[in-house]
């Protein structure tokens, strides 16, 4: 079961708790490997930095030499250069902003990659309480959330910065005084950055929580349609979507809010810095202490000082979104895998036998269950003391009633969990110790829902192995009958696989499974329940083909309707987490035990031996 919205939400306010600084370090980590690129990048930013500073100093040596005195001799080199530095600020603007969208991309597609790969490594639990739809908002939307953090954010704040304190130091450099003045709004600025960013913080990181909340009702409402519209409850789901939407809406509106109080303060800022500028400006050159050039190219620097200013204050929208996404992709990514190879496997290709105890080392595939202990929850065990064997190439059927254990047998067997005490054995050999590569190459499962990849029926079966060849494919569809369905496909084995398998009936996508299981030529074959009611016709191919398929392989099957399992050479009865009863069908109905009244339940109207 997928973990409950409550708990969900409790989870995710648990990750406001991580520093800044400690995410910032992490993200900062990811530059690393184009750091060539990111010193080109500097460089360009100085030298566009250098052209933006120079501009208004002209403009002032413009005035207070040439204009004011009316000496136009070398006016018109002023001009020319100051025509070249705005070509050239343009050119360096144009390869600072290029590179650093590319270097954004180019992060990000890093880390989708690398978010992507460590999904695959989690074991089946962290997906069983995962809801789909939250992950999908961290792989995309967060993930996109970055990139605007190193296209706009951490570099550009470097040049902000390099421009903001250049400005000052020019303005210093021109008149102490009236820069001094020009400062006082300061204070103002940083206080109303410090409110700002209390308050966006907690509106972003609940826009972030409320849209993965959307994602995974959304995901679960269009899988489960066909129940929804069945039981007439699209009224009842469309209010809890319009919840959960009102939550994300509000949190939203919080957000826009906040931007529009921060930044018309921070031009009223600027106002006030210019305002100061002028009033004080004007005193000194009626004093004789400032140039008239001097105070335009100040009230140019001034202007140009709150473009980064506010530049700023964007980035810093952008850092607070980055932020709330940041510790979401961390946190999955620290979510670590509870099954792993050990590190002393190496690279072990095959199962090794290792001195079994009564195997057949000719035929692969025996399976040996040694009092196995096991709990989803610690302390709540599913299976008690289980022990077993099954030798190679045995048909074992698993029966039982529903919550007995059989499937997770299954999962300990195929090890998507792990024992809590006992072990268990392939070909002699504790599975732990094998690399799960290899012990999954092994096993060939097919469960009573077939899930089929968006694509062709060629790449179902395959699955894109590229040791498994087109004729391979052909073969082992007529093998197990599915030639005689795919034959009259106008596409035949390139026909189109829609997302589930829609467009292919229940029986064809079983026998897809089958031709997969083949292909992949598995020493241990696992059906959970994997047949079901089809047509006549369908019912018979499926049977034959099930049956070439078993055929010298190790086959356990768990089944509900006991008439498909009584040729099995050996039967399981589970019970409660604990085997129950062994042996065969007749064996079974000769002691009159728990497999007995489950026999009678299923045929009472016929007479039981």
């Amino acid at each position: 079961m997928h973990g409950t919205l409550h708990e969900y939400s409790e989870e995710e306010d648990e990750l406001s708790k991580v520093y800044d600084h400690v995410l910032m370090q992490r993200l900062i980590r990811y530059l690393k490997p184009y750091q060539l690129e990111v010193i080109m990048i500097m460089l360009v930013t100085v030298l566009a930095t250098a052209t933006r500073l120079a501009t208004p100093y002209l403009i002032k040596i413009a005035i207070d030499n040439h204009i004011r005195p009316r000496q136009l001799d070398g006016l018109k080199n002023i001009i020319g250069i100051l025509v070249g530095l705005v070509i050239l600020e343009f050119f360096f603007a144009y390869i600072e902003t290029f590179r650093l969208e590319m270097l954004g991309k180019k992060i990000t597609y890093d880390l989708r990659n690398q978010v992507f790969s460590h999904l695959q490594k989690l074991g089946i639990g962290f997906f069983d309480r995962t809801p789909v739809g939250r992950l999908m908002t961290r792989v995309m939307g967060d993930i996109t959330r970055l990139n605007e953090l190193y296209a706009y954010g951490i570099i550009t704040v470097f040049a902000n910065l390099l421009t903001v304190f250049g400005i000052i130091g020019v303005m210093l450099q021109i008149n102490w005084q009236l820069a001094l003045a020009t400062f006082v709004v300061f204070p103002i600025i940083f206080g109303i950055t410090t409110v700002y960013q209390i308050y966006s913080r907690r509106a972003f990181r609940d826009q972030r929580k409320f849209l993965a909340q959307i994602n995974s009702f959304l995901q679960e409402s269009l899988s489960g349609m066909t129940t929804i519209q069945l039981f007439t409850r699209e009224q009842r789901n469309f209010r809890q979507f319009d919840r959960r939407n009102q939550e994300y809406f509000g949190a939203s509106i919080r957000a826009i809010f906040y931007f529009s109080v921060f930044f018309p303060m921070i031009e009223v800022t600027a106002a006030l810095a210019t305002s100061v500028v002028i009033w004080y400006g004007c005193g000194q050159i009626i004093q004789n202490t400032l140039t008239f050039g001097a105070l335009i190219a100040f009230l140019q620097y001034a202007q140009r000082l709150f473009w980064p200013i506010r530049e700023l204050s964007e980035k810093y929208t952008i850092f607070q979104n980055a932020m709330a996404s940041s510790e979401r992709v961390f946190d999955l990514l620290d979510t670590q895998p509870k099954i792993v190879d050990s590190p002393k496997l190496g690279s072990r290709t095959k199962v090794q036998i290792a001195q079994p105890e009564s195997v057949d080392p000719t035929t692969p595939g025996a399976i040996k269950f040694r009092h196995v202990w096991f709990a989803y929850n610690p302390d709540d065990y599913v299976l008690r003391d289980i022990s077993f064997e099954i030798k190679a190439g045995e048909k074992v059927a698993i029966v039982g009633a529903t919550g007995a254990g059989k499937t997770s047998i299954i999962n300990l067997l195929c090890r998507f969990y792990e024992v809590n005490r006992g072990e268990i054995l392939i070909d002699g050999q504790d599975i732990r110790t094998l690399q799960m590569e290899v012990l999954r190459r092994q096993i060939g499962l097919i469960q009573q829902d077939i899930f089929l990849f968006s694509g062709n029926i060629e790449n179902n079966i395959s699955l894109k192995n590229p040791q498994i060849s087109a004729q391979q494919v052909t073969s082992v569809a007529k093998e197990v009958h599915l030639d005689h369905f795919v034959s009259q496909m106008p596409d035949q084995y390139q026909t189109e696989v829609k997302e589930g398998g829609s467009g292919l009936s229940v029986g064809q996508k079983q026998l897809v499974a089958f031709a997969r299981a083949l292909a992949h030529d598995p020493a241990i074959l696992i059906l959970d329940e994997a047949t079901s009611s089809v047509d006549t016709e369908t019912e018979q191919l499926i049977q034959d083909a099930l049956a070439r398929l078993m055929r010298d392989r190790t086959t356990i099957a768990i089944a509900h309707r006991l008439s498909t399992i009584q040729n099995a050479d050996k039967i399981l009865v589970m019970h409660r987490g604990q085997l129950q009863e062994a042996g065969t069908h007749n064996e079974l109905l000769r002691q009159r035990g728990l497999y007995y009244r489950l026999y009678q339940l299923q045929y009472k109207d016929q007479d039981v031996a």
